[in-house]
């Protein structure tokens, strides 16, 4: 090999990892916002289930009792699916960062020429992991909505027969 093929050699191997850790970001952020929004949802659920509480609604009020905690228990559910998917994007981020050191350090220490495969095989595994928790909760979600809407249409269905009687 050149002397200038070497460092061309190692820059290049680099850019693998460098986009991985690029996904990883984008990831790590949507995913930051989807925990941001479960936050903001549970604080409504708060409010309205404090409502209850109170007496404000007077309306099928063990019907929306019912569903704010169902929707809450969903919410802890999704959470704790978010937080092992952040987790696993963490920790993916770190092993790819650390893969890309590595690789730089194999020009001066060839012995760990197997580190950085090692490290790299890792970080996508564990980058695998943080998606198929991020499946499993936008799978919840979708239920979540799906199961909030049916209940939106059978309170409106309750209210309607109660006007009409």
């Amino acid at each position: 090999m050149t002397e200038t093929a070497a460092p061309l050699s190692l820059l290049t191997s680099m850019l693998t990892p460098a986009v991985l850790i690029s996904a990883n970001g984008t990831l790590i952020l949507s995913t930051s916002m989807r925990l941001a929004r479960i936050v903001d949802r549970v604080r409504e659920l708060v409010e309205s289930s404090e409502d209850l509480a109170s007496g404000h609604v007077r309306n099928f009020v063990e019907e929306r009792r019912a569903e704010v905690e169902r929707q809450l228990a969903v919410h802890a559910r999704r959470a704790a699916l978010i937080q092992w998917s952040l987790t696993g994007f963490y920790v993916s981020l770190c092993l790819l960062v650390a893969t890309m050191v590595c690789i730089g350090l194999t020009a001066f220490l060839p012995g760990i020429g197997w580190l950085p495969g090692a490290l790299g095989i890792a970080g996508s595994m564990v980058l695998f992991y943080g998606s198929v928790m991020l499946i499993g909760e936008t799978r919840l979600a979708l239920r979540s909505v799906i199961t909030e809407m049916e209940f939106a249409t059978r309170l409106g269905k309750r209210r309607m027969s109660d006007k009409e009687a």
